[in-house]
C-alpha cells in the first residue's frame, strides 16, 4: 500500500499529538488541504497569514503545547515571518508549515517562490526544506522535539508540492526522528553553590522570566520563595508563574516596573534569576544595575548567559529541574532574622509608592483594568496588543497563574493580541479570553474577528481608544516637547460598527460609570464581543525608567491622591503582611 507525503505529513501530526492547525490555503498547499479532509484534525481558517503564526503562538502560551500554523509558498510564507520572529524571541515552540514550488522549480524564480528557508535562517530555531518524500515523517517529527526542548522556539518546514504528492510504500515510511531532546543532568557542584549562596544571603531576590512558564516551573519557584522569603519580581514574560497575590510579590521590574522591584534590585545582595535574559527593558544603565548584588542565573540556553549581565554563578539547566535540585537542598532551611528585615522593608517600599494613578472625569485605561480584573476576579487569561494598552495590562491585571498572560516581550507586534487570544481561547475553551487592544495595535489584524465570529471562538476585545499611538505619543511628550509627529489617531473608524459588521457584539463605554457595566455585560454574553472605551487621551505609563537611566531614577507621573491609590498586591488584607 502507497502513502503520500501529505498523508505522511498527517501521520507524523497525528503522533505529535496535533488537535489544530491555524492556516491559509494557496496553490502550493492545495494537495495538504485537499488531504485535510479525509483526517480528523481541526484546522481554522484565519483572514492573514500573519494571524496564523500568532494564533498558533497564542495557542502554545496557553496550552504549554506545541502551536502548528499553515501557509502557501511565496507571499503566504512571506507573511509569517514577523510571527515567526515574534516567537523566536519569546522562545515559543511553534512549527510552521509552508508550501514551495516543486522541486524542479526551485531556484527558477518560479511564481510564488521564495526562499523561506533562508529568509527564516536568523529567526527560527531550526529550518527544514525536504526534498524526498521518505524524508516527510521524520523531519516533521524532529521539528517538534527541536521546537519544545531546550530553549523553545519556532521550527519552519518547507514542503514542496510535488513532495506532497509523491508516493511511498508505507512500509518504507520512517516515523523516528533523529533529534535528541533529552536534557542535561544538573550539575550538582552548581548547586550547592547555589544553596551556599542562597544561604549567605541577606538581602535575596527572586527574578523570574518565561522560562519558568514554558518551563512548567511555577510550583518550584513558589516553593523557593516560600523556603527563603525572598521577594519575587517577574519579567514581562513571567507574569503569572508567581501568584500577585503573594506578600512576596513585588511586581514588574525594569522601563515600567514597580518603585519596590527597581528599588529592590537596587539594594539586594542577591539576585536568583530564573529564566530570564536580564533585558535591556529589565536593566536599563547594565553598569548601575543591582550595583551591591551577586547573581546566580539559571537559564536553559547557555548563550542567554553572561550576554548582558555578568554572573556570578551560572546553572545551564531547565528551570524545573533546578529549582527542584534547590529546594530538595534548602528543605531544613529557615531564613535569618536579616532576611525579615529586608521583607520588611520591601513591604515599606510597596507601601510607600504602589501603583497608583490620578482619577478623573474621563476613563483612565488603568482603571479599565483594574475592572477587568474584578470582574473577572482574576481568572481570565489576558492577550495584549503592543503598546500602553500592554504596560497597563502587566501592571494592573494581577495574575495567579502560569499561562494567564499571553503577549508580545521581545518583538514586540502590534497586532499579535486577536489573533493570539484567538489561539488562547481555542486551547482554554472554558476560559474568558480577553485581548487588551489599543485603537491603533487592533487595526493591524482587526480582520481576525471573522476568524473568532465564523468559527465561534468567544474571544473578548477591550480597546482602549485614545485616538493615539499611545507609546510613541507618551516619548513625544517627554523627549520631543509634545510635538506629535503622525501619532494622532482622530480618523479611527467606529469600532462599534466595525464589531457588528463582522457578526460580533459591539459596545462602548464613553464615561466613567459605564465601565464595569459594559465588561460585565460582555462577559454574560456568549460569542464574540468587542468593548471600546474612551479614554483619557494623553494618560501616560509610569513609572518610567529613562532609557540609560539607573533604575532608581524613576519617574513616577502625576501620583494619585492617597484616598485615590489602589493596592497593587490585589484587595486580600491577608497580603499586606508578610506574617
Amino acid at each position: 500500500m502507497k502513502i503520500s507525503g501529505a498523508q505522511i505529513l498527517f501521520k507524523a501530526l497525528a503522533m505529535e499529538g496535533v488537535e489544530v492547525i491555524f492556516g491559509y490555503p494557496g496553490g502550493a498547499v492545495i494537495g495538504i488541504y485537499d488531504e485535510m479532509t479525509r483526517q480528523n484534525i481541526r484546522h481554522i481558517l484565519v483572514r492573514h497569514e500573519q494571524g496564523a503564526i500568532h494564533a498558533a503562538d497564542g495557542y502554545a502560551r496557553a496550552s504549554g503545547k506545541v502551536g502548528v500554523c499553515l501557509a502557501t509558498s511565496g507571499p503566504g510564507a512571506t507573511n509569517t515571518v514577523t510571527g515567526i520572529a515574534n516567537a523566536y524571541l519569546d522562545s515559543i515552540p511553534v512549527v510552521i508549515l509552508t508550501g514551495q514550488v516543486p522541486t524542479a522549480l526551485i531556484g527558477t524564480d518560479a511564481f510564488q517562490e521564495v526562499d523561506i528557508t533562508g529568509i527564516t535562517r536568523p529567526c527560527t530555531k531550526h529550518n527544514f526544506l525536504v526534498r524526498n518524500v521518505s524524508d516527510v515523517g521524520r523531519i516533521t517529527r524532529d521539528a517538534f522535539a527541536i521546537a519544545r526542548s531546550g530553549r523553545p522556539g519556532p521550527v519552519l518546514i518547507d514542503l514542496p508540492k510535488d513532495i506532497m504528492q509523491m508516493e511511498l510504500e508505507e512500509a518504507d515510511v520512517n516515523f523516528n526522528g533523529e533529534y535528541n531532546c533529552e536534557e542535561e543532568p544538573v550539575d550538582r557542584s552548581q548547586i550547592n553553590r547555589a544553596v551556599e549562596m542562597i544561604r549567605e544571603a541577606r538581602k535575596p531576590v527572586i527574578f523570574s522570566g518565561g522560562g519558568v512558564v514554558m518551563g512548567g516551573a511555577s510550583a518550584e519557584l513558589r516553593e523557593l520563595a516560600r523556603i527563603t522569603g525572598a521577594p519575587v519580581t517577574s519579567s514581562l514574560m513571567g507574569l503569572g508563574a508567581f501568584n500577585a497575590s503573594s506578600p512576596l510579590w513585588m511586581g514588574m521590574p525594569g522601563m515600567h516596573g514597580t518603585y519596590c522591584a527597581n528599588m529592590a534590585f537596587s539594594h539586594c545582595d542577591l539576585i536568583i534569576g530564573v529564566g530570564v535574559r536580564f533585558d535591556d527593558r529589565v536593566t536599563s544603565k547594565v553598569d548601575l544595575f543591582a550595583p551591591n548584588a551577586r547573581i546566580i542565573h539559571i537559564d536553559i540556553d547557555p548563550v542567554s548567559i553572561d550576554k548582558i549581565i555578568k554572573t556570578s554563578l551560572a546553572i545551564v539547566a531547565g528551570a524545573k529541574s533546578a529549582l527542584s535540585a534547590i529546594n530538595a537542598e534548602l528543605a531544613e532551611y529557615s531564613p535569618s532574622s536579616h532576611v525579615s528585615i529586608w521583607q520588611e522593608q520591601v513591604l515599606k517600599w510597596k507601601r510607600e509608592k504602589p501603583l497608583s494613578y490620578k482619577k478623573s472625569e474621563a476613563i483612565k485605561p488603568q482603571f479599565v483594568v483594574e475592572k477587568l480584573y474584578e470582574v473577572s476576579r482574576g481568572e481570565a487569561i489576558i492577550a495584549t496588543e503592543v503598546g500602553q494598552n500592554q504596560m497597563w495590562g502587566a501592571q494592573f491585571y494581577h495574575y495567579k497563574k502560569p499561562n494567564t498572560f499571553i503577549t508580545s516581550g521581545g518583538l514586540g507586534t502590534m497586532g499579535f493580541g486577536l489573533p493570539a487570544a484567538i489561539g488562547a481561547q481555542v486551547a482554554r475553551p472554558d476560559a474568558i479570553v480577553v485581548d487588551l487592544a489599543g485603537d491603533g495595535s487592533i487595526q493591524m489584524n482587526i480582520q481576525e474577528l471573522a476568524t473568532a465570529v465564523q468559527n465561534n471562538i468567544p474571544v473578548k476585545i477591550a480597546i482602549l481608544n485614545n485616538n493615539f499611538l499611545g507609546m510613541v505619543r507618551q516619548w513625544q511628550e517627554i523627549f520631543y516637547q509634545k510635538r506629535y509627529s503622525h501619532t494622532d489617531l482622530l480618523g479611527n473608524p467606529d469600532f462599534v460598527k466595525i464589531a457588528e459588521a463582522y457578526g460580533a457584539k459591539g459596545l462602548r463605554a464613553s464615561k466613567v460609570e459605564e465601565v464595569e457595566m459594559i465588561i460585565k455585560e460582555a462577559f454574560a454574553t456568549e460569542g464574540v464581543v468587542v468593548m471600546e472605551f474612551i479614554v483619557d487621551r494623553e494618560e501616560g505609563v509610569y513609572p518610567m525608567v529613562k532609557p540609560g537611566s539607573p533604575l532608581t531614577d524613576m519617574d513616577l507621573g502625576p501620583m494619585a491622591p492617597e484616598e485615590d491609590s489602589r493596592a497593587e498586591i490585589g484587595d486580600d488584607p491577608s497580603t499586606r503582611s508578610f506574617n
